[in-house]
């Protein structure tokens, strides 16, 4: 029974197949729908803006078709971020394909030119990432026209338009015969541009309002496109949140407040359609000015590289064409001229600006192969306190206030230093000394070079100078102060005073640590004496003071020589002789 069933079933197909409706002849099509295209097949259509996808190392294909009567064309390729190959073709069949092989869409027709013999020749290649457009007659014999397209580097995108007739299509804004942009000043925050007005706006001055000028400043490239220039800052968008989200992955257990701020950070705001061009285009830091081919872009850094495009933007048609960008560094800050410090050199420094913090720098470049020196530095203001920060190779090596009180930096180990004076304030009431000269002194320093100290030179125990009351006399007064263990050099000066001016504490216009020998008379210097004591504990030296006058009194100073440094100058101390003796 099975087998007659089968049987039964094969007669009836062979039935079917006689008696049924006739097949389709070999030379007849199928119908569309059933067609599988060898290539998938896109038509660019004329006269409109078509964006394509170009995956990295596909090649994208594009056909079209011309009409009888159009003797030229134009085709316009953009491409947004990357540079891209493309080229044109025209293929001529050598044989018309026979009406039964035409089918009734388009859509299937390259299919059919694909199987028929025939010839095709390159009308035109281009390789790069600017915009690029190909202008010719129309080939007489070409049946269809292939527009190639690939990218060798990433996934990209690009734009075409075909336009059918002579001339410009008039849907891209036209660049004049220089297409470059010009720097007609640079400033430290600001750049000024120029450039020739594009051809669209020269030749048709009535259609000014549907154009636009759009200036892009950027501190990385040019771009050759504002597509470019917002893919560029797509990426760069999401790479900060790419970085936002892996720091937020490291914590764990997120504070309740942070948590909650970063959720609400991971919804965007909505955002509002753009009110004018310039909003469009705000992401990109870009400047849209209408019509006028100079501008001024403010608010930059100084000493910075940046790079700067103009767009001229139809507004109509949607559609936008890069002149050929520049760059230019802003100037950087004016710096303070250094003075430069000989050796051993005793400078006075002076601010004479006090509505305002000022600053001064100086240089010092040691002697000798160790490349070490000292740096003595004492401030002359009554209350004000001088910042001295010292620093090498850029490098800050050290900095601190320097007051009434003698400083000793020592520096070691650099060919050369920079030192920065800088005011830090001054008390109210104190004013500074009048010195020789007129000028008014804040801090007073001295740097010397030290072949063979190894640090800061030792310094008095005490600044006081010591007087003995049995030991004055009518003509003479025995002084005593204390030195130190290395060899140096101390001069004692004296100066004789009223009895008003002593009454009135005449020491206080002499207790000033700024002046120093090279400011006293040599008439008032009565002793120079050298002295030495390795043990700091007894190294106290006294000196007997003649030639005075009994009953008077007496201001005596008593100051350190040293080969280094700045002096150091001890207490002033008021002695009165006596009257009968």
């Amino acid at each position: 029974m099975m087998a007659l069933g089968s049987l039964s079933w094969c007669l009836g197909a062979a039935l079917a197949l006689v008696c049924g409706p006739s097949w389709p002849r070999v030379h007849s099509a199928p119908a569309p729908e059933n067609e599988v295209p060898l290539r998938s097949t896109t038509w660019l259509p004329e006269g409109t803006i078509t964006s394509i996808t170009l995956p990295k190392g596909r090649t994208r294909r594009l056909y079209y078709t011309l009409k009888k009567k159009a003797p030229a064309m134009s085709v316009t390729v953009s491409p947004c971020d990357l540079p891209i190959e493309w080229s044109l073709a025209a293929r001529t069949l050598k044989d018309k394909p026979l009406k039964s092989l035409q089918w009734s869409t388009k859509k299937s027709t390259p299919e059919v030119w694909w199987r028929g013999p025939g010839t095709e020749e390159k009308i035109h290649s281009f390789t790069g990432s600017t915009v690029d457009t190909y202008r010719g007659p129309s080939s007489p014999g070409a049946s269809i026209y292939i527009l190639r397209l690939r990218s060798k580097q990433q996934n990209t995108r690009a734009t075409v338009y075909l336009h059918e007739g002579p001339g410009p299509s008039g849907t891209f804004p036209l660049l004049p015969a220089d297409p470059r942009v010009h720097t007609l000043g640079v400033g430290m925050t600001s750049v000024t541009l120029s450039w020739a007005p594009s051809t669209s706006i020269a030749s048709l001055p009535h259609t000014q309002n549907n154009y636009d000028y759009c200036v892009l400043v950027n501190s990385q490239q040019n771009y050759a496109s504002l597509c470019a220039a917002q893919e560029s800052m797509r990426k760069e968008k999401d790479q900060n949140q790419e970085k936002k989200e892996q720091r937020r992955s490291v914590t764990v257990w997120p504070i309740l407040k942070e948590w909650w701020w970063q959720q609400w950070d991971t919804f965007p705001e909505p955002q509002s359609p753009p009110s004018s061009l310039a909003d469009e285009y705000a992401d990109l830091q870009c400047v849209c000015q209408g019509t006028e081919s100079v501008c001024t872009v403010s608010e930059l850094l100084p000493d910075i590289q940046y790079y700067f495009d103009v767009f001229v933007i139809d507004r109509l048609n949607g559609t936008s064409v890069a002149y050929k960008g520049t760059f230019a560094r802003t100037h950087e800050e004016g710096r303070p001229a250094i003075t430069t410090l000989r050796e051993g050199e005793l400078r006075w420094v002076t601010f004479n600006d006090r509505g305002s913090k000022s600053e001064q720098f100086f240089s010092f470049h040691p002697r000798g192969w160790q490349q070490s020196g000292l740096l003595t530095l004492v401030s002359c203001g009554g209350g004000e306190k001088i910042k001295v920060t010292v620093s090498s190779k850029g490098q800050v090596l050290t900095s601190q206030a320097v007051g009434g009180d003698l400083a000793h930096i020592w520096l070691q180990g650099s060919p050369s230093y920079l030192i920065h004076l800088e005011r830090e304030g001054t008390t109210t009431g104190q004013t500074d000394l009048a010195l020789t000269g007129g000028l008014m002194a804040s801090v007073k320093l001295q740097t010397s070079s030290a072949y063979h100290r190894q640090g800061v030179p030792s310094l008095p125990s005490t600044l006081q100078i010591k007087s003995f009351n049995r030991l004055r006399g009518c003509n003479s007064v025995t002084l005593a102060w204390m030195g130190t263990e290395e060899r140096s050099l101390y001069c004692v000066y004296r100066r004789k005073i009223g009895n008003r001016e002593a009454e009135a504490g005449g020491v206080a216009a002499l207790t000033a640590p700024c002046l120093g020998p090279e400011s006293r008379s040599d008439t008032e210097r009565v002793l120079c004496k050298y002295f030495q004591e390795l043990n700091p504990r007894r190294a106290v030296t006294t000196a007997v003071i003649g030639g005075l006058e009994p009953g008077m009194a007496y201001v005596f100073d008593v100051y350190l020589m040293r080969r280094w440094g700045i002096p150091i100058k001890y207490a002033s101390k008021m002695v009165k002789t006596r009257k009968e003796c």
